[in-house]
């Protein structure tokens, strides 16, 4: 709700602050006296066009401010929040515009400098104006569709729409992973076949390398290291260092055997020298013979294939290569090998993934166009009830001859949204014989604000979603006697769930508001606009004149009663 105006040399204004309630709030007086100068500067105030020409004669700038009152819903603070204007839910909202006298200006929001397009957007959402010249919201087609969806009730289909568009745009898009996924694997699947192929004729084992490396540099030297263990096995004697100590063994049995016949006894010295002497001799013959053993064992073990050194050379280097070919270091080969033939498999439950995918996204297809066409048959049910009200509205607000209908035509699928398939459009016809049109291009300016008025008063009629503040400048021009108070009984049906201005010259519609400005013009140089606020006495006079003229009379005094009474 607009709660409060400031005005600063605007054109005749030279300074003025109202303050303005809910309802219906009428604005009179004699032509040229201003009236329409306090909507421009309300526009300037809420980012509407302006010119040099706004600014009063003799000063730098204008200055125009606008309180409003917005609830803690309403779409405007998300608008804010989103521009990053700092706000608070719970206090007003000053939109607040600066028109330099070169045509230049500074747009503010909360004292906040803004662009002018975010002050021009802050105020759509805050007002609409119908008038001679412009009916902001109801000329845009995009517009009509969330008046006739307020209308029938179509917010829970609407957002079951949107909901159902949101799964089947995410299953497609799911499908198309997949399937992009898939497309790519199968590009690779010949490739990492035959690499799986390559390692699983190769088998490579843990560990592998390592083992061949070690075995291969074995191998290499096993020539010289047979050489000399040769060399040591010479330089034990062979056969005749064992054959040596053998024969002194034997000799010193024998001596031992001549020393006991001769007389000398088992324990005496030198019998006993020369068994300790066979003793270290026998001990050294089977050491001899172990460590030839030992040496012809070692011998044995370089006793390799003749190929054997080709075949670990072979394998290393199959390996490495391999290895190359994969850019995999040789010890992460098995993994690779297990890698592949998992991603290999993986493509055969990718194929029924997509399948999956492709019935989901079909699923949730057939569900949103189920969805749609509910919505779009409630929307047609709402668009036949809406054209029936407007029209029952046209007659009195003297459109006996125009014909109005809600245009509810199917859109092709490739046209579909989370808005549903319905292109809507509120379409007029002049006359019986005109053929239906968009209201811009066929509605003259009076009959379009007229028009403006029926429509909203036949929305208001089953909807709540009426904008918070409704401007009708002239709404009743080139009317009068019962057309007249036709509109003035529409403003006031308006104003029971609105805010409504209303800039004009008919008593009938005057009398029909809670509040009731004058606008008069002082004289002098320079010449100023003023705005009185009319107590109900003021108010009788002011109807009075517009009634009467120039001279009031008693009987147009009493008409202007009978009209604040009726």
């Amino acid at each position: 709700m607009l709660i409060g105006l400031g005005i600063r040399d605007v054109v005749l204004i030279e300074a003025l602050d109202l303050n303005i309630g809910p309802g219906l709030t009428a604005l009179t007086g004699e032509t040229g006296a201003g009236k329409s100068i306090i909507l421009d500067a309300l526009g300037l105030a809420t980012g509407a066009r302006a010119d040099a020409g706004l600014v009063r004669r003799g000063r730098s700038q204008a200055v125009a401010a606008a309180v409003f009152a917005p609830p803690r819903d309403h779409p405007v603070w998300n608008l804010l929040d989103e521009k990053g204007v700092a706000f608070e839910r719970d206090e007003d909202l000053v939109l607040r515009r600066q028109l330099n006298a070169d045509g230049r200006s500074r747009a503010f929001i909360n004292d906040q400098a803004v662009g002018v397009g975010v002050l021009r957007e802050a105020g759509e959402l805050l007002l609409e104006v119908h008038g001679q010249h412009e009916t902001v919201g109801l000329l845009d087609s995009r517009n009509h569709r969330p008046l006739l969806d307020a209308y029938g009730a179509c917010g829970p289909a609407a957002q079951a729409t949107a909901l159902a568009w949101s799964d089947w745009r995410k299953a497609q898009q799911a499908a198309e992973d997949l399937r992009r996924q898939a497309a790519q694997a199968l590009a690779e699947r010949e490739e990492l076949s035959l690499r799986l192929a390559e390692l699983d004729r190769l088998d490579p084992k843990p560990g592998e390398e390592e083992a061949l490396a070690g075995e291969r540099a074995l191998l290499g030297a096993a020539e010289k290291t047979l050489a000399d263990i040769s060399a040591a096995r010479d330089a034990l004697g062979g056969e005749s260092l064992s054959g040596r100590l053998a024969q002194a063994f034997r000799s010193l049995e024998r001596a031992r055997e001549r020393a006991t016949q001769a007389g000398a006894t088992e324990h005496s010295a030198p019998v006993l020298r020369i068994i300790a002497a066979a003793e270290s001799v026998d001990r050294a013959l089977m050491e001899a013979q172990e460590a030839v053993a030992a040496v012809d064992a070692a011998a044995e073990a370089f006793d390799f294939e003749p190929d054997r050194l080709e075949r670990a050379e072979e394998r290393l280097f199959a390996l490495r290569a391999l290895a190359r070919k994969l850019g995999k270091p040789v010890e992460l080969l098995p993994d690779e090998r297990k890698r592949i033939a998992q991603a290999l498999h993986g493509l055969e439950d990718a194929e029924h993934a997509q399948s999956e995918a492709d019935k989901a996204a079909q699923a949730a297809r057939g569900a949103y166009f189920r969805t749609a066409e509910a919505l779009g048959q409630a929307r047609r049910d709402a668009a036949e009830e809406l054209s029936a009200a407007v029209n029952a509205e046209l007659p009195p607000l003297k459109l006996e001859k125009a014909r109005f209908r809600t245009a509810v035509e199917p859109l092709a699928e490739d046209r579909a949204g989370p808005a549903g398939m319905d292109r809507i459009e509120f379409e007029i016809a002049t006359n019986g014989e005109a053929p239906f049109g968009p209201l811009g291009a066929i509605a003259s300016g009076g009959e379009l604000a007229r028009f403006a008025l029926a429509l909203k008063a036949a929305l208001a009629m089953r909807s709540d979603q009426v904008q918070p503040l409704m401007i009708f400048d002239e709404v009743d021009q080139g009317v009068g006697g019962a057309v007249a108070d036709a509109v003035g009984l529409r403003l006031k049906r308006l104003a029971r769930n609105a805010q409504v201005l209303v800039v004009t010259h008919s008593p009938q519609v005057a009398a029909r508001a809670e509040a009731h400005w004058r606008v008069s013009k002082s004289g002098g140089d320079p010449v100023r606009t003023a705005v009185d606020v009319l107590d109900p006495q003021a108010r009788e006079e002011e109807l009075a004149r517009m009634l009467a003229g120039a001279e009031i009379t008693e009987a147009a005094r009493a008409a202007a009663r009978a009209l604040m009474d009726a």
